[in-house]
């Protein structure tokens, strides 16, 4: 199975509400998988249906081969997963949480668990009531990876951590990986993803807007920065998709994508244009650009180099 996670035009209501809508993405075995959103972006409620916690109101999710409205507690048996909230039993110490865990999952549970929240520095004898918000996160990370899960899924895991321990943490990310594992992070926090992440996908208003290997993503595109001569309107014409434009009086700013580097060189040599500087954007910049950009001005990419994944060209975007 080269793929871990299948997501077939999938769609979630709430009543009249519509939080995922017509996703489709796959997720290939052995990579850092980002999936990239504002906050309400349909991130959290995408991850629970494929671990069978939500009912699909249409389409179908396949996670390690089983089906997410089917077979949900057999998907949960498999896979690690820590939400961005996860539920501990306060009245219990660290090391009565593991051993209580440890009861349904194979042997070697408890002495994972206790390796991971040892090299965490939490204290073992300390009731989780009487931890920090970053010491729980700590607790619920180790419980999560204990058992060396093929899949884990993690829900902005890194909330409350100090930030050496979360820049230690997301690189451990890595070596899962390297591992021939999978991860799925969810986050917002871009400029942490972007040390880590494989495949980046971006999602807004319940849809994905793109799934591309993050330097397949950096490589084809270009910030571009164009004086010209006279005040316009309208930008002035470039090669490539244009996800962004912005004017300040004679210098228009633009984020575009699949316009190759003899394009542009061609680009200042055009009638009216004055200067042109070109640069490869952050992450940050790129989602940034993609969240304020317009519906018709939006489209996903279709870069043939993620393997496993798909894509609906023919559905508008919101």
């Amino acid at each position: 199975m080269s793929n871990v996670i299948e997501i077939a035009s999938v769609t979630k209501r709430f009543g009249r509400q519509t939080a995922v809508e017509n996703v489709s993405l796959d997720v290939p075995r052995g990579v850092v998988f980002a999936l990239l959103g504002e906050n309400g972006a349909g991130k959290t409620t995408l991850v629970r249906m494929l671990l069978g916690l939500l009912e699909l109101s249409a389409g179908q999710i396949k996670t390690l081969g089983l089906d997410s409205n089917r077979q949900g507690l057999a998907i949960r048996r498999r896979v690690g997963y820590l939400s961005e909230r996860p539920t501990l039993y306060d009245w219990m110490t660290a090391a009565e949480i593991g051993w209580f865990t440890a009861g349904f999952y194979p042997d070697g549970f408890e002495f994972q668990f206790r390796k991971l929240v040892e090299q965490f520095s939490v204290p073992l004898d300390r009731k989780l009531s009487q931890m920090s918000k970053g010491m729980r996160a700590k607790v619920a990370l180790s419980l999560a990876m204990a058992h060396r899960p093929e899949l884990l899924v993690l829900d902005e895991p890194t909330s409350g951590l100090d930030t050496l321990v979360r820049r230690e943490f997301l690189e451990s990310m890595v070596d899962i990986a390297a591992e021939g594992r999978t991860v799925l992070l969810s986050s917002h926090q871009i400029n942490e993803v972007e040390r880590v992440a494989d495949i980046v996908a971006i999602m807004r208003a319940g849809r994905v807007l793109l799934v591309e290997r993050l330097d397949e993503l950096k490589s084809r595109t270009r910030e571009l920065t164009i004086t010209v001569a006279e005040n316009s309107f309208s930008p002035p014409p470039v090669a490539g998709e244009v996800v962004r434009s912005r004017r300040r009086t004679r210098q228009w700013q633009l984020l575009i994508r699949g316009a190759d580097d003899e394009q542009l060189s061609t680009l200042g040599s055009q009638q009216g244009i004055v200067a042109v500087e070109s640069r490869t954007p952050t992450l940050e910049e790129i989602f940034v650009a993609y969240m304020q950009a317009g519906p018709s001005t939006v489209s996903v990419a279709t870069s043939s180099e993620v393997p496993g994944a798909a894509y609906d060209m023919n559905e508008p975007q919101m």
